[in-house]
Formats: structure tokens, sequence, C-alpha cells
């Protein structure tokens, strides 16, 4: 594995030509000899949490001097303190040292389950509280989502994937990448009721029932499109006429910039207030505003941990609610 981990590192393993095809002993062995360090990485299938859980990872492999997979079996708790305190002597963000907990968490975890460690020393070692990061990805307000809603245009192709894109994202909280991987099979029934069949990190799969409007909205589209019929395609599609491939899937950043930035410029909405989590927060802090319990936005939100959660959970920051509003001089 060297100093850091790297996808060259990985066996490569031959590609089947047919289902009756055997391993032969060789290849048999190579797999057999994946250590499971390197069987957890290779099973994130988020690029994004693949990026990010290497750095961290190797950042703490450098820290202890981690060299070989199985070095990762004489860590204990003391080594997870000693990097905790280096990172806060860094003044990282409070969240950006709790992605780094986490991340070396999950891999323990999963040499847990494998039976190549006994236990995780990553449990027990306190994080920043969960708190630290509140505010850092706002959400919009109750005004401003239904401006938003309403911005584009009703009549045309474009516009009306738009509606139905925004709407996917205000009342379902779904990150930009689960958007574009949604094909139009992951939008049907449920005993009854439309649902979206979400594809989330690490491969878990949620079931969201679908809001009435955002079902409104992408029937509208899905009429206007007409692709309904393409089970297998995108449900998303770009709407340019000159693509090469016009069952091409949507780009989470392109989503971003085009659709959701797009048209909070047009409204003015201060861009450096709207990060490509802010409709995911707005949702989420709806939700959890009008009654919706934690445990249940969790699961919706498709989160491992409810601390995670709870940085959504605003009810006690409303500005309306502060004792400034309840001080008052008498002249």
């Amino acid at each position: 594995m060297g100093s850091g981990i790297r996808k060259d590192d990985f066996p490569q393993v031959p590609v089947a030509v047919s289902d009756e095809r055997l391993l032969s002993r060789i290849e048999f062995q190579r797999l057999a000899d994946v250590p499971p360090e390197a069987e957890w990485f290779a099973n994130l299938t988020n690029e994004n949490t693949k990026r990010a859980y290497r750095h961290d990872v190797t950042s703490f492999m450098r820290f202890v001097g981690i060299k070989r997979p199985e070095d990762f079996r004489t860590v204990t708790r003391a080594h997870v303190i000693a990097w905790r305190k280096t990172l806060e002597k860094r003044k990282l963000a409070p969240a950006t040292t709790r992605r780094k907990l986490s991340a070396l968490s999950d891999l323990y975890d999963y040499l847990c389950e494998k039976n190549a460690v006994p236990d995780n020393p990553v449990h027990g070692v306190e994080r920043p509280k969960e708190g630290a990061n509140q505010g850092k990805t706002p959400a919009i307000s109750d005004a401003q989502a239904v401006a938003l809603l309403e911005s584009p245009p009703r009549h045309t192709l474009k516009g009306k994937r738009d509606r139905a894109i925004l709407a996917v994202f205000l009342f379902h909280a779904v990150r930009r990448a689960e958007l574009c991987d949604l094909r139009v099979k992951d939008y049907g029934d449920r005993e009854g009721i439309k649902h979206l069949t979400i594809h989330g990190k690490g491969g878990k799969i949620r079931f969201i029932p679908a809001h009435a409007r955002a079902v409104r909205l992408v029937e509208e589209y899905l009429d206007a499109a007409g692709h309904r019929g393409e089970a297998d395609s995108p449900l998303f599609r770009a709407v340019a006429k000159n693509l090469d491939d016009p069952k091409q899937r949507l780009n989470p950043g392109s989503v971003y910039r085009n659709v959701v930035m797009h048209y909070c410029r047009r409204l003015g909405i201060e861009a450096e207030g709207v990060g490509p989590h802010a409709l995911r927060a707005t949702s989420a802090t709806n939700a959890l505003s009008h009654g919706s319990d934690i445990a249940e936005v969790q699961e919706w939100l498709g989160h491992s941990s409810i601390s995670t959660t709870r940085l959504y959970d605003k009810r006690k920051m409303r500005p309306e609610d502060s004792p400034t509003f309840k001080v008052k001089y008498r002249t």
C-alpha cells in the first residue's frame, strides 16, 4: 500500500467472458489475498466520498507511520486521540475534523465486520460538538423556496424540467448526485403512492414518497420530454438539441450551476449563501420545523448518524424567537 491509498494498489480482477467461466487457481488466490482494508476502499462507490476518504485515511497513515495494510490492526485509541489533537492544533473546521474521524471509524467498522480487528479504536474518541458547524450550509427561507419553485418558465421543455428538478430537491432533500442518478424506473408506484427510489452513498437505497407538487411537475416534464417509456433512461436529461447522446445523464455540478444558482441569481438570492447542499438543508430544516421526527428525517436524508441530522435542526435557532425581540425599554 505504500504511504497512501491508491487505486493501483488493488488487484485487477479479470472480467469473466461468460457466466460459465471458472476462476483459475491464480485468480482465486489473488481475490482471497485482497486485504479487507483494500476491500473497504474499493467498495466506496461515490467518487466524492472516495476522494475525501482517501485523503483522510492517508493523512492518518502518515501520522502513525502505517506502511502496510496489516499495520492498521496495531492502532489503538491512543493513536487516534493523538491524531485528533494534531488536527485541533491545525485549527481545522470542526466539520472537517468530524469527517476525518468518521472516515477512519467507517474503515474500522468494516475491519471489525471482517474479523480483521477486535474493536474499533475510534469509538469513544470525542469529536467536535454536533452544532459546531450549524449555519455552514444555511437554508433559504420559505418565501425564497416558493419563489424558486415558480422561477423557471412554465411552457418550455427546459423550464418544465427545471421546475421538476427544483421540486425534487426542495420536497425530498436529495443530494445532487442522487438526483442525477435517478432513472425513469426510479419514479413509480409503491402501494399505490408515487415514490422516488434514491441510490445513495455506499450503495444504500431508500424509497421516498413523492410530494404531490413534485409529482405534478415531474409528470408535466415527462409528458413534454417524451421518454416516459424508457425505463433505464435518466429521469432528468439534457435538453440541448445538438447533443450526441440525448439520453445523457446530467452532471451534478452543472445542475447546481445552471439550475439552482441560475434561478437563485435571477431572484437575487445571495450566491454565497447558497451552497451545493442548501436546498437539502432547506427541506430538512422545514420538515423538522413542522414536526417531523428527527429519526425519520435521518432515514429520509440517508444519514448513517443522527448527529449529522441534528446539524439541520434549527428549531432552537429561529431569529424570530431570539430574546432580542423580547427586549423593551420604557421611555
